[in-house]
């Protein structure tokens, strides 16, 4: 490929899944380095892109609906307007695939993903059942790069010197989707680990937004010596905590994944509602806890796990 031409990167999906595309973001800046590249994702992720330095441009895909003519012809001349060669569809489902016939009538530009019509083609069983960071360098293989290293994150910081924490602190991140409530392990539980914690002199920092806003605030009350800092951290918020805590304990939630990568040692708290096989987080130390279901979850077998700095 000439160094010249333009490149389209697409990912969008929650906040968990953008994480675990850091190295492949990284590693197509690094064999592209004087294209164009531009990322196509949604809103909650542009800050990131941007201070990234990964891409040139970011477009926000507000994912029009099916009736939204206007919405999808709007979509379409700004892929076309492009002039892509080489699309990295790192989203790889339904959505991101159907973009392909925006294109048409064409030129189209070479596809890296899962559609039947790519250049460098992905998918399979054997792939669907890798880690998300694997696949995303499978893909990247296939398309003809064979080293996706982890990247440098040193620009995922910030001033949190407003928070005035104690030297020590361990991040709780009590949350998950509020759609899956199987994901979530008990306040109780929760509380549990912040007592023992306080026990050892080391503050829990209890960390959301609104939709953590009750169970941290019941983990509070049990708990009252905890830091509640729910509504009131930001993802680079959460990244600088991370970078400057003790530790981390939370469940299968894209916080926790962010938190990973910022280097924090992370323990996650898994049900069978999803397999940290795909999707547990990565750092430089992590680990998991998986319970069928997570009421059953005792705090002794959390605390034995806790991991330290």
């Amino acid at each position: 490929m000439s160094s010249q031409e333009n490149i389209l990167v697409i990912k969008f999906s929650a906040l968990g899944d953008f994480i675990m595309c850091f190295a492949a973001f990284s590693a197509i800046r690094y064999y592209h380095p004087q294209a164009k590249i531009t990322l196509l994702t949604t809103k909650p992720f542009r800050a990131m892109a941007e201070k990234s330095g990964w891409f040139d441009e970011i477009i926000v895909d507000n994912k029009p609906g099916f009736f939204d003519i206007g919405g999808w012809m709007k979509l379409r001349a700004q892929l076309r307007a492009g002039n892509y060669v080489r699309v990295y569809d790192l989203q790889t489902n339904d959505r991101s695939g159907f973009y392909s016939r925006l294109f048409f009538p064409g030129p189209y530009p070479e596809w890296v993903g899962k559609i039947a019509s790519a250049k460098f083609k992905v998918g399979g069983a054997a792939w669907e059942k890798l880690h998300a960071w694997d696949m995303r360098r499978a893909e990247l293989r296939a398309a003809g790069i064979p080293e996706t290293p982890f990247p440098d994150l040193t620009w995922l910081d910030a001033d949190i010197s407003k928070f005035n924490l104690p030297e020590r602190f361990v991040l709780i991140c009590a949350g998950a989707a509020p759609t899956r409530p199987r994901k979530r392990w008990t306040a109780a539980g929760y509380a549990e680990v912040c007592k023992y914690l306080l026990a050892q002199n080391i503050t829990p920092v209890l960390i959301g937004a609104d939709s953590e806003k009750e169970i941290n605030a019941e983990i509070k009350k049990l708990a009252p010596e905890s830091y509640d800092l729910t509504n009131l951290t930001d993802l680079f918020n959460i990244a600088a905590l991370a970078r400057r805590a003790a530790g981390a304990i939370g469940n299968d939630t894209g916080p926790m994944h962010l938190i990973a990568v910022a280097g924090c040692p992370a323990l996650s708290l898994f049900s069978n509602d999803s397999s940290p096989a795909h999707s547990r987080p990565m750092g430089e130390r992590t680990a998991f806890l998986q319970h069928d279901n997570l009421n059953g979850l005792h705090a002794d077998e959390v605390i034995k796990e806790i991991l330290l700095r």
